[in-house]
């Protein structure tokens, strides 16, 4: 019988300790923080003419001056096996930015490939150059 009070008390007071811990697990309801990339490219420049390629990046609605790698890639449409990587300078302040001219007329397709916070994405962007029509 003695056992059996033991046996008793012993699960008992473990049950209470469980019931008693912290939980410290997210519930769940948390926001889901993603990565973005607002990429600003004119949609139209002239040949020669130096243009400005450029990242705001974003994560959680906070900005983000550490990005791991934020690089640009460009090509003429239709040509894509022909890409031009350009890395960005971060400016510190979540803006990576770089300077790009077109030798020729056409219409020029772009990513930036942006890596932080263990994601990457890469929002794709088109820009005409010179008196190019879009279809060329």
């Amino acid at each position: 019988m003695r056992k059996k009070v033991w046996l008793f008390v012993l699960i008992s007071a473990i049950a209470l300790l469980a019931a008693c811990t912290n939980n410290d697990e997210e519930s769940g309801t948390d926001e889901i923080k993603m990565l973005e990339v607002e990429f600003a490219v004119p949609e139209t420049a002239d040949v020669g003419e130096t243009v400005e390629l450029k990242a705001i990046v974003t994560y959680g609605g906070e900005q983000v001056k550490d990005a791991d790698k934020v690089e640009f890639e460009y090509w003429e449409k239709g040509n894509e096996d022909s890409s031009t990587k350009l890395k960005a300078t971060n400016n510190g302040d979540g803006t990576y930015t770089a300077d790009v001219s077109f030798d020729h007329k056409g219409v020029y397709e772009m990513y930036a490939h942006t890596t932080a916070k263990d994601l990457h994405t890469m929002p794709k962007k088109s820009i005409t150059v010179g008196d190019a029509k879009a279809g060329e």
